[in-house]
């Protein structure tokens, strides 16, 4: 049988209301009335009705998060943390895979499932300005992702050009100096990949290299496969770098195996390093050195931004106004650039 809040009153002695005020975390309750409730609540094993509790307030209690790529390791680590933080605040999340076209994502963004969601995280890969400054939803939204948008939702995203120069400059540290890029989509002004590339050439040029595009293999795609034709192009194009930069993990690993098949030894011959420290890269035959993002903190910036917008709390955005959010990455050293310790 359900346990009610006349229940877990009756056990601990008290009113309906002090159960309330506890259950819903009121500040004005004194400790040993606090500790009292609770005690009652584990012994009867309450459980609060969420749903009950967000329809009182006119919400769903679900936040969609809506992604490029769920079979992307980064894509999938990032909704487990999206999941995790959201669950803290009592919501749940509904997810959708957006296949990084610009239709789905406009029809993502437009509110199509206004009457299910309470508010959007949006990773937009083809959005354009007009779509958002179209949108007549009102429900929170959060943009994550490089794409810059001037408009007054707030977007979280690292500085892809100083983790790329990050990345290229530890290369250099360790002496290399014909450092290819693997990943890249010129066609696409402010994406991550042109990003990258920008801060490849703008590391080597700091040193005083060339950046030929020579060393840049473009990729239709980011997997490893896309990873491997790259690499491979490059060899038999005559070109042997002494180090690869790739666009992401997929990509690294994907190119650390033609590499091999090759007869080139990683880290010996050609250093690599990757982006997105998704779990793969680090149980490989030769684990991955790559550039981290904060993920979990990705992930609890977002949910914090929705729910904050939600709640009108003093920490939150004011209406109209978006903030740009960076968060912390960090280079992660393995053996594909230090070699086996």
């Amino acid at each position: 049988m359900k346990v009610s809040l006349k229940d877990v009153a009756e056990h601990a002695g008290v009113s309906i209301k002090t159960v309330s005020n506890v259950v819903n975390n009121y500040q004005h309750v004194t400790p040993a009335m606090r500790a009292r409730v609770q005690q009652a609540i584990d012994e009867l094993g309450y459980r609060p009705n969420l749903t009950a509790r967000h329809l009182r307030k006119g919400r769903t209690g679900i936040i969609a998060l809506a992604v490029p790529e769920l079979g992307n390791p980064y894509f999938a680590e990032l909704a487990g943390a999206v999941i995790d933080v959201a669950a803290e605040h009592e919501y749940t999340v509904l997810l959708d895979h957006t296949g990084g076209r610009r239709e789905q994502e406009v029809l993502v963004s437009q509110g199509f499932r206004a009457r299910v969601i309470d508010g959007l995280i949006l990773s937009p890969i083809e959005l354009e300005h007009d779509d958002l400054r179209e949108r007549s939803d009102d429900a929170p939204l959060v943009l994550l992702g490089e794409r810059e948008y001037d408009l007054p939702y707030d977007h979280i995203a690292i500085d892809n050009v100083a983790a790329a120069r990050t990345a290229v400059r530890h290369l250099l540290d360790l002496g290399r100096t014909r450092i290819a890029f693997l990943g890249a989509r010129t066609d696409r002004v402010n994406q991550p990949a042109q990003l990258r590339l920008h801060g490849w050439r703008a590391e080597l040029t700091a040193a005083g290299l060339a950046a030929p595009d020579s060393l840049v293999a473009p990729t239709t795609g980011w997997d490893h496969a896309h990873g491997a034709a790259a690499m491979a192009g490059l060899l038999e194009s005559g070109v042997r770098p002494d180090a690869v930069f790739a666009y992401n993990d997929l990509i690294a690993i994907g190119a650390m195996r033609v590499l091999s098949e090759q007869g080139l030894r990683v880290p010996e011959d050609v250093a690599v390093v990757g982006f997105d420290d998704i779990s793969e890269g680090r149980y490989g035959a030769v684990t991955l050195t790559t550039i981290s993002p904060d993920k979990q903190t990705i992930a609890r910036l977002a949910v914090q931004s929705v729910v904050g917008r939600l709640l009108g709390t003093a920490d939150s955005a004011q209406a109209g106004e978006a903030r740009q959010i960076r968060p912390d990455f960090s280079l992660v050293e393995r053996e594909s650039t230090r070699g086996r310790v």
